[in-house]
């Protein structure tokens, strides 16, 4: 099976970014003079025990604005430029820290100590099998009820001529959440001038472990609370998919998306076959194969909103993409009172249920290896 491992550590980001990826430089987005780059810091409220949350707000000085908390290493919010410049907050999240602790819908939070869901919350290394809370339905989902989504990260800022950002640190104890080895993790979100969010991550463990790591955005183009994004414009580089059974668990088929409602080869309304998905609730949550499998930078996703003009270009070393279009929002307080279908993710990532399923590309880390994943976010407007 093929390992994702990428070593050392501290290879160049702007090599990954500027090199690898062969992104090339675009008119800005945003109209007018650029402005410097910046991180600050506040308050953003406390933990039940006192723990007093931070707020980074980073600007690119080039129309992208974002905002973290160091509680679930969590994208609050990110603004950008429309085709008339106008700037606006195009990911959900909540106002106030008590959204966040809540729960569910795990707006804007890195995920993990395994992303997606792993069958009956059980998996075997080397022969021992381990155990770990069932939180969604019979399966584990997002690293069980206390994931990295729900921890309070070391942070700092990020600020060098290429980037600003933030820098979180978080050690999971072994046996945390049922998992093996102790396992330190640094996820860095920078946007670089050239309008990109760069999310990367490495870890390492002492013993052996599964790891899967992304981060659980909610976009709306048009605007975070916007409505509908039913006339989003969606292409995936991917001709195949993973179905699923009645508990989202994959089958192990690497099915064809021709000729079903999953196809998204060329540009689709993701409105216009999510009534034929078959889902319950209905709509899109399922796991593409990416065409890429070399664990370089390569492009996964293109969204346009085609009433602000908005790009969005999804690049990534993961060998997968969640497609999931919101199908559990229901309009609730706990949902930021977004309705379903209001708001959309695409988290870059290994296969769900990897663990369990020998066909997929490995999802283990052994010692003295670096887990090392890199998933950039373009941003532009239609010409």
């Amino acid at each position: 099976m093929m390992k994702r491992c990428f070593t050392p550590a501290a290879l160049c980001l702007a090599a990954i970014v500027f090199s690898a990826s062969g992104l090339s430089a675009e008119e800005p987005a945003a109209k007018g003079k650029k402005s410097p780059m910046s991180v600050t810091a506040s308050e953003f409220g406390d933990l039940p025990d006192g723990t007093t949350i931070v707020k980074y707000t980073v600007d690119n000085g080039n129309g992208l604005k974002m905002e973290l908390i160091n509680y679930g290493a969590i994208m609050t919010s990110l603004s950008a430029p429309d085709k008339d410049g106008k700037s606006e907050n195009i990911n959900v999240g909540f106002d106030n820290l008590d959204g966040y602790l809540a729960g569910p819908p795990y707006f804007g939070a890195t995920v993990g100590r395994y992303a997606n869901r792993i069958a009956k919350g059980k998996f075997t290394l080397d022969g021992k099998q381990y155990t770990l809370a069932t939180n969604n339905g019979p399966n584990s989902l997002h690293g069980g009820i206390k994931g990295f989504d729900k921890v309070v990260w070391a942070s700092k800022k990020i600020e060098t001529p290429e980037a600003v950002g933030v820098q979180f640190d978080y050690t999971a104890k072994d046996g945390e959440e049922g998992y093996p080895g102790n396992l330190k993790v640094t996820v860095k979100y920078t946007l670089t001038p050239k309008n990109e969010l760069v999310m990367d991550y490495t870890a390492t463990t002492d013993a052996k472990t599964v790891l899967n790591l992304t981060n659980h955005n909610y976009w709306n183009l048009a605007g975070a609370k916007s409505g509908k994004n039913y006339d989003h414009q969606l292409k995936l580089e991917s001709d195949k998919y993973l179905p699923v059974d009645e508990t989202l668990i994959p089958t192990g088929e690497l099915a064809t998306v021709k000729g079903t409602p999953m196809d998204f080869t060329s540009f689709k309304a993701i409105g216009k076959d999510i009534q034929e998905t078959g889902g319950d609730p209905v709509g899109y949550d399922h796991c593409y194969v990416l065409t890429s499998q070399s664990g370089d930078l390569a492009l996964a996703a293109t969204v346009k909103d085609p009433t602000s003009g908005r790009v969005m270009e999804v690049w990534t070393t993961q060998p997968g993409i969640q497609f999931y279009s919101g199908n559990f929002l229901d309009g609730s307080e706990a949902n930021g009172g977004l309705n379903q279908h209001e708001a959309f993710c695409l988290e870059t990532q290994h296969y769900p249920d990897t663990p369990n399923q020998e066909g997929f590309p490995s999802a283990t880390l052994e010692p003295g290896e670096t887990f090392h994943e890199t998933t950039v976010h373009k941003f532009s407007v239609a010409k």
